[in-house]
């Protein structure tokens, strides 16, 4: 019972960290041998399967609910346009530099085989969005038109919770409750599949370095550089352009947000960082009100580094299973990693279940979500950072802009 709760309260990042390489260790020994290890793997594949769909579409829900759609107002206009702007541009920075470097080419899944899907028309997409059926959506596994179901669905209790009719502001209240709920009763099954993902991920990745040796770990190192690479293209001409718009002194707000995105990479949370977020953007001249309105909303709403992080996943998937990808299946990707990004920043080990899901949309093999997460501390510290940083920096361009039209 000790060993088992030491194990609980150890570091999730330490424990994957660990399982990772104890799995490239035990797979460079035995080789061959680990396919004994592979349905432990499998596994953790069918549990982050499970729990994808029901956790995005939850979180989606309730994000957009928080929301009094009639006070939203200009302010929270103005910073969705700015989340959807980096939010979209690190999916395309991620995609670029992915076809251009190609991490993933020298490495191949055992006893893989992917069918190229048929390409849909601009038309095809867009009738997509919108479902005939709820069920079909959910039992299809249909990512776009269960996006857009919790984002009506959130909308109308919304516009319920804040009605003048007492009536349906119970039932608005009553249904903010029973999704409420179901979130948490998700999260809880979310907990216990993470405290299992060490064993999964142990088992997938000696697999993978017993078949394929050290092929495997030069492009997951490949990968990791693609993305810091990234990251600092974000930060340079993203970040910077935009604050270079709003005028603001470059120099001086790294500087003086330094503590936010510094607790953010070591955290790698964006939730516990918040308050020092908060404090970081008062320091740099942004107003109190703007700062506890748009950093809580960013926290929610705000995710570059897993944006980035699915673009570079997708062509490294494809990459590893020889598949080409269209001109429409990248807007797709840049739509569909936008949308994600967005609505899952805040839940746990959003990368891997949002990953888990889009693959399952391209019909590529969920194994790589297990090779990608043995380098997940690296890519979530840095992602992290990213995410908060784009938080304040969205915060100081609305912010400028506001005291502009009260000037």
């Amino acid at each position: 019972m000790h060993i088992w709760k030491k194990y609980k309260q150890t570091s999730f990042v330490i424990k994957m960290t660990i399982a990772f390489i104890a799995g490239i260790i035990i797979g460079l020994i035995f080789q061959d041998q680990t396919d004994i290890l592979e349905p432990l793997g499998t596994l953790l594949i069918h549990l982050l399967s499970l729990v994808a769909i029901p956790v995005i579409f939850l979180t989606v829900v309730l994000a957009v609910n928080k929301m009094k759609i009639h006070q939203l107002g200009r302010m929270g206009g103005k910073l969705m346009l700015y989340y959807m702007a980096t939010t979209a541009a690190a999916v395309l920075i991620g995609l670029a530099l992915a076809l251009w470097i190609n991490p993933g080419t020298s490495l191949t899944l055992p006893d893989t085989q992917v069918e190229e899907p048929e390409t849909p028309s601009f038309s095809d997409i867009l009738l997509q969005i919108v479902p005939k059926n709820i069920f079909t959506a959910f039992t299809s596994g249909d990512l776009m038109a269960i996006l857009f179901i919790a984002v009506i669905m959130g909308i109308a209790i919304s516009t319920m919770r804040y009605a003048n009719d007492k009536k349906m502001k119970e039932y608005g209240d009553l249904l903010n409750t029973f999704f409420t709920a179901l979130n948490e009763m998700f999260y809880k099954i979310l907990q216990g599949v993470l405290l299992y993902a060490p064993i999964g991920i142990f088992a997938i990745s000696a697999t993978a370095f017993g078949s394929q040796g050290w092929d495997t770990f030069h492009s997951l190192l490949k990968f990791t550089a693609v993305f810091y690479l990234g990251i600092l293209l974000l930060w340079v001409f993203v970040y910077t352009g935009f604050l270079k718009l709003a005028k603001v002194p470059v120099i001086s707000f790294f500087k003086q947000t330094k503590e936010a995105y510094t607790t953010a990479f070591f955290t790698s949370s964006s939730i516990a960082s918040l308050p020092i977020a908060i404090n970081s953007a008062k320091k740099a001249g942004i107003s109190e009100t703007t700062a506890n309105f748009a950093l809580p909303l960013g926290a929610v709403f705000n995710s570059d580094g897993g944006a980035l992080r699915m673009g570079v996943s997708l062509v490294f998937a494809a990459n590893i299973t020889n598949l080409s990808l269209s001109p429409t299946d990248f807007l797709v990707i840049v739509m569909i990693g936008t949308l994600l990004s967005i609505g899952t920043a805040g839940v746990p080990a959003a990368g891997l279940v949002t990953l888990s899901a889009v693959l399952s949309m391209f019909g590529l093999p969920l194994e790589i979500v297990a090779l990608i997460a043995g380098v997940d501390a690296l890519i979530g510290m840095a992602g992290t950072a990213s995410n908060v940083i784009g938080d304040i920096v969205g915060a100081t361009v609305v912010d400028k802009s506001e005291r502009k039209r009260a000037a």
